[in-house]
């Protein structure tokens, strides 16, 4: 019952986030639309290097609490 309920708030989460993939700043396109294929590239390594180390810290916490929450209930 319990993971049924984190599923369904994760997806309560992506729906409620689906309108912000939609917005995207005109002066931010126009100046990468503008760069070429070598700026395009650029960009989208630039945007993996800021996520990453989001991702592993976010991950990194999950870990933790989800070994916190074992010990607890053992």
């Amino acid at each position: 019952m319990r993971i049924f309920r984190i599923i369904g708030l994760s997806l309560l989460a992506l729906v409620a986030a689906s309108p912000a993939f939609g917005q995207g700043c005109a002066l931010c396109y126009t100046a990468a639309d503008a760069t070429g294929a070598h700026g395009e590239r650029m960009l989208d390594v630039g945007i993996l290097v800021l996520l990453v180390p989001c991702l592993i810290l976010f991950a990194a916490i999950f870990v933790m609490l989800v070994r916190r929450a074992r010990a607890a209930t053992t």
